[in-house]
Order: structure tokens, then C-alpha cells, then sequence
């Protein structure tokens, strides 16, 4: 269905993510991938979903000179939002067992943010995920960064890993969102191109 509705485009996932990537794959869509180096700066007065908002059109707009008529550009980008602050990929460990100890025992909320482009349009949207986590142990967590390494991932952590299997007590929203693409919401917006 999807695949017969975008067989017009030219898919570019512009992503290195393997979760995003594996996500295209199960939803049998037809892509390849490129890659731009963008520095991911944002203007400090943005919150939430604007700073997402903000830089999935950043990273789309690397590619802008480039795309052809039939190419359909996709970037995304995930953080998580924390008492009014966010929380991006950690720099260190040291950054993930803060991050972690932060989060434990409070709600916070995993905003995806996606961009759609070509030569034609542009369209930007988002899903925002609030997660739940128990009250971690400081050795939960240095369990969790020895054998996880999370570094690549907003918020230093994956749901679909040991951490999100024991830490996490409630999710309200998509799931997928917080492994790092809003599925139902990136098939509900291609159908309607």
C-alpha cells in the first residue's frame, strides 16, 4: 500500500541510525541513505518541540541544493525534555549517569521530530512521548552504561534495551517515537503525499 504510494519518490532516509533505519525496512518502504555532516545548533530561546522542529529542517536543508524532482528527503531528530531542559546524545559517561540519575523516578517526554522535502515542499511534525521511569540505582545504571554503551542515543538511553525493560513503569503515547521514529505518524503523513 504505502510502497505503491510512494513509488513516484526517490526515498533519501538521512539518517545513520540503525533503529531509524530498520524502521523504513519493516514498514517496506524503498530508500537509500546519505549522510551530511550538520552542526546541530540551535537558537537558545526554542523549547521542546521547537528545538526538534528546528533541527530536523536544519539537517534537511543541508541537502535542499541538491535533492532532484523525484526525491523525497526524510531527517529526524530525537531529544529527550526534562524539567524544562533537554537532554541530547550524552558527550560522556559521566554525561549518561547524570542524565540517567536525572530521569530516574520522574516522567519525562522522547519528541521526534520529522522533516519531509523536496523540490516542491516541505513539511515538518512531531510526537511527543512521555516515559516514566522507576527510581534507578546508581548500580542499574553503571550496569546499564557498561554493557549498553547508549552514547548515541538522546537521553543516554534505549527503550528496547535492558534499561526500558526493568526502568521503565509507564509510557503514554508511541512507542516508536521513543525508539526514535514516530512510525504511525510518518505512514499516516506519506499516504497523504
Amino acid at each position: 500500500m504505502l510502497k505503491e504510494k510512494l513509488k513516484k519518490y526517490n526515498i533519501i532516509l538521512a539518517s545513520g541510525s540503525p533503529r531509524r533505519q530498520l524502521f523504513f525496512k519493516e514498514m517496506d518502504i524503498d530508500f537509500s541513505i546519505q549522510l551530511k555532516e550538520v552542526e546541530e545548533v540551535y537558537p537558545s530561546h526554542l523549547q521542546a518541540a521547537e528545538i526538534t522542529d528546528y533541527l530536523a529542517e536544519l539537517k534537511a536543508n543541508a541537502f535542499k541544493t541538491c535533492l532532484d524532482s523525484n526525491d523525497l528527503l526524510v531527517t529526524s531528530d530525537t531529544l529527550v525534555w526534562l524539567e524544562e531542559t533537554a537532554l541530547g546524545k550524552p558527550k560522556d559517561r559521566k554525561d549518561a549517569f547524570e542524565m540517567l540519575t536525572c530521569m530516574a523516578g520522574k516522567t519525562h517526554q522522547v519528541i521526534t521530530s520529522v522533516c519531509l522535502m523536496n523540490l516542491s515542499f516541505t513539511k515538518v511534525f512531531h510526537e511527543i512521548t512521555s516515559v516514566t521511569f522507576k527510581a534507578l540505582t546508581s548500580d542499574e545504571i553503571e550496569y546499564y552504561l557498561d554493557t549498553y554503551h547508549p552514547y548515541d542515543k538522546a537521553g543516554s538511553y534505549g527503550i528496547q534495551e535492558w534499561i526500558g525493560l526493568i526502568g521503565i513503569e509507564k509510557i503514554e503515547g508511541s512507542y516508536a517515537n521513543v525508539v526514535g521514529l514516530p512510525t504511525h505518524r510518518l505512514y499516516k503523513e506519506l499516504m497523504q503525499l
